[in-house]
This record gives C-alpha cells, structure tokens and sequence, in this order.
C-alpha cells in the first residue's frame, strides 16, 4: 500500500531531486583519445577538371564555362523620381508620376543593378526590346564601383 500523506511526496519529491542534483555533479566520463588527424593529400582533393595548374605567383586560368549558365536580372530603366508617401498614397488609375528621364534619353540598361550599358526603346515580335547604343567599359564601372 502506497503512502499518498502529503508528507510522503514531498519526501518523494525532495529524494528524486536530490538523485538529479549528484547525477548532474558527477563527473563526466572522459572521452576517448581522438585519432591523430592526417594531413590532406591530393588524393582527398581533386580538381574538378583537368586544367593546367599555374605556376607559383601567376594567376590560375579561368573557366568561363561554369559562369555562363548562372542567371542575372537585367533591367532597363527609363528615370527615376522621389515622392513623398503622402503622394504615393495619393496615386489612382490614370495618374502621373513624372520622372528625371527626359524623352528621347537612352535607357539605361542593369545587370543586377549595375549600368553595363544605355540603349533605346525598339517593338521585336509586338513585344518591347533594347537596341543596345553604348556599352559602359569594364575601367568605367570600375571607376563607378569605386566612388559608390
């Protein structure tokens, strides 16, 4: 017969505690050695393709090939403007929101929002397209990157 006094419990209770307490407080057993770690070879590391290795201090050759497939969001960009979100919440179907390009301007064209190009507006197949008019050379973007 089982003792349910709220004495017993607490007894009970205060027992179990304890038991938790000294199992937390005994040490941990110790892990074993771990193996000595080998150094890796070439065997564990293969290039992926067999391409030449450079030599010491020159730079390794590029394979174009394994960028060509990754895709990029190209956006062609007719002006810009600032408003205040009063006005923002102002604008319904038929407004106008009147922007810094001027009419006849080239466009600008962005590659994951960097200008690479400017071009003008042309009708392919009754869809919209870019006749590209200036391309912006790799020093300029660089200069460009450089003072943003």
């Amino acid at each position: 017969m089982t003792d349910n006094t709220p004495a017993a419990s607490d007894a009970d209770d205060w027992a179990s505690a304890l038991a938790e307490q000294t199992a937390a407080s005994a040490p941990a057993p110790t892990p074993a050695p771990e193996p000595a770690v080998a150094p890796a070879t070439a065997q564990v590391f293969q290039q992926i393709q067999d391409t030449p290795v450079a030599p010491a201090g020159s730079p390794a050759p590029v394979d174009i090939a394994r960028v060509l497939d990754v895709p990029v969001q190209l956006t062609a960009e007719i002006g810009r403007t600032r408003i205040t979100i009063k006005n923002l919440l102002q604008l319904s179907q038929g407004s106008v929101v009147e922007l810094d390009g001027l009419a006849g301007q080239p466009l600008d064209v962005l590659i994951n929002g960097y200008l690479i190009a400017q071009g003008e507006v042309v009708v392919v197949n009754e869809k919209y397209g870019i006749r590209l008019t200036d391309i912006v050379t790799p020093s300029e973007r660089m200069q460009k990157l450089a003072r943003s």
